[in-house]
């Protein structure tokens, strides 16, 4: 074994643990018809995936490419895996899911991200969802849809995966998180006070009711979690995220309820985890740009159905100040109907740029957007005060965009939320905005935070942020007309007392002035 040619690549991969694993995801990533090469930054090689010899384990084994030496220098462990993991057939619902998806600007803003790690000669740029719809087409015409069959149907005949960007990737995440880690680092987390904390003294109850809406073809559904007796006739709705559902967010609204809120949660059909599922059945395409618009008219829809007397609530409800919570793309929903402006200006200008220092995951919703977002200002002067958690916002609102919110924000940020990270998404827009603006917004962030642990089942009670959520709706609800941002404007956030023990809760608001974005 000595004796054969085996490069630097394959020896220093034979030590790495996950080996197996590592290897068996990159070159279905890659794409390509004959050959995947693998750049390896750190060892100044390449590493070769002949697809030829994938088709049996004999093949492999008679092979010369660098995973065949390697095969051989694992007496075929490696060969197994790799000959099972492209050769296993994939679900049957593939081609339909791309079929559908093929113009949807979700899953050619992927495509563009995915591009970024390498290219295949003979292969068009960009290559889009309609490209990608043909080559299954023609992987399926000849028999059995596998990943190897739709490596093989791909044009071109060498794929090249740099593995130099793929780092690069990675590193730029780490980067991103780094402001948040400063700022946690300078502040000290806010302390529990159990009345804010513990659950209120109603007792609460659960219904899901649905409304009529003339902007869509079905009928609204809402969740409603109201005390049974005791109502303090103050409002909150609720907007969960994409292909999410109110169920992850129940538990703030039992815990607000407990404490006297009334608390609607509406099911946005054209982004929720049905929209989802059947997606990913092929039946319906990803959710299209024109969702920016529908999500804002979903709240405001229940809160007219309210108004009307609906819903089954008792009377007396208040729908002329009302607080708005959302996630991810929920929150999203919230600053649009707190006043923020979506714009095409940032989109048109970064959304084509994979190497852009402040891309992350969520560009690929943000980008989504470019074709609607002119037409998506749809503020709502009911909602006076709104907490949005993680929402993707840097490329969808321009800068100056607070200058327009008639809503006091708070923000919430988790300091591990690689989906929605924090420096670029949040600490860089707010920081810019207190020194332009101010208002009166606030900033807190969640030390260990991610994209999805700070929501709350209604088992569970309120989660992570109960506390936080009770805190700022009562401030809000005690400021009156004084909740409208203004210059100066006193933080509605108490000084202390809505923390968590489990992820440090930290408002970071003054320090963003100083901050150098």
């Amino acid at each position: 074994m000595a004796q054969r040619r085996f490069k630097p690549a394959a020896t220093a991969l034979l030590t790495v643990a996950g080996l197996v694993g590592g290897l068996a995801l990159a070159p279905s990533r890659a794409q390509a018809l004959e050959r995947v090469q693998m750049r390896l930054p750190l060892l100044e090689t390449d590493f070769t995936v002949e697809l030829s010899e994938l088709s049996s384990p004999a093949s492999l084994l008679a092979g010369n490419s660098d995973l065949a030496e390697l095969d051989r220098a694992t007496d075929g462990a490696v060969g197994r895996k790799f000959v099972d993991l492209f050769n296993a057939p994939l679900p049957l619902q593939v081609t339909a899911v791309v079929d559908t998806s093929a113009t949807s600007p979700l899953l050619n803003q992927a495509l563009l991200l995915v591009s970024a790690l390498g290219g295949i000669d003979g292969l068009p740029e960009p290559f889009t969802g309609e490209d990608l719809s043909r080559v299954l087409d023609q992987a399926a015409a000849k028999g059995p849809l596998t990943m190897l069959t739709v490596l093989r149907a791909l044009p071109g005949k060498t794929a090249t995966l740099d593995l130099s960007r793929a780092l690069f990737a990675v590193q730029r995440l780490a980067r991103q998180q780094q402001p948040a880690d400063t700022l946690l680092a300078a502040q000290p987390a806010a302390a529990e006070d159990p009345a804010l904390r513990s659950a209120g003294p109603l007792a609460t109850q659960r219904a899901e009711l649905t409304i009529p809406v003339a902007y869509r073809p079905q009928p609204l559904s809402v969740v409603v979690v109201r005390p049974t007796t005791g109502a303090n006739n103050r409002l909150v709705v609720i907007s969960h995220g994409l292909w999410d559902s109110p169920e992850s967010f129940e538990g703030w609204g039992r815990h607000l309820a407990s404490h006297g809120y009334t608390v609607l949660l509406p099911r946005h059909p054209g982004s929720d985890r049905q929209q989802q599922s059947a997606m990913l059945s092929g039946k319906v395409p990803p959710p299209g740009p024109e969702e920016l618009r529908m999500r804002p008219l979903d709240v405001s829809a229940v809160i007219d159905a309210v108004a009307a007397g609906g819903l089954g609530l008792p009377p007396g409800i208040r729908t002329d100040s009302v607080v708005a919570m959302g996630q991810s793309w929920g929150a999203t929903t919230v600053l649009q109907l707190a006043g923020a402006r979506p714009s095409d200006t940032r989109l048109t200008e970064f959304c084509n740029d994979p190497f852009d220092p402040s891309r992350n995951l969520s560009w690929i919703l943000q980008c989504s957007f470019l074709t609607s977002a002119n037409t998506a200002a749809l503020a709502d002067p009911r909602i006076k005060a709104v907490v949005a958690v993680s929402p993707p916002m840097s490329l969808l609102f321009a800068s100056g965009a607070a200058q327009s919110i008639s809503s006091r924000v708070l923000l919430v940020s988790g300091s591990r939320d690689w989906v929605v990270p924090a420096g670029p998404e949040a600490i860089t827009p707010m920081s810019l905005e207190a020194r332009n603006a101010g208002g009166g917004h606030s900033l807190v962030l969640a030390k260990g935070g991610d994209h999805f642990n700070l929501g709350s089942t209604y088992e569970v009670g309120g989660g992570v942020l109960r506390g936080l959520l009770l805190a700022w709706t009562n401030a809000a609800y005690a400021a009156g007309p004084a909740v409208a941002p203004r210059s100066g404007a006193p933080q509605l956030l108490p000084a202390n007392g809505w923390g968590d023990t489990t992820i440090p809760l930290v408002d970071v608001t003054g320090a963003l002035r100083e901050r150098t974005p």
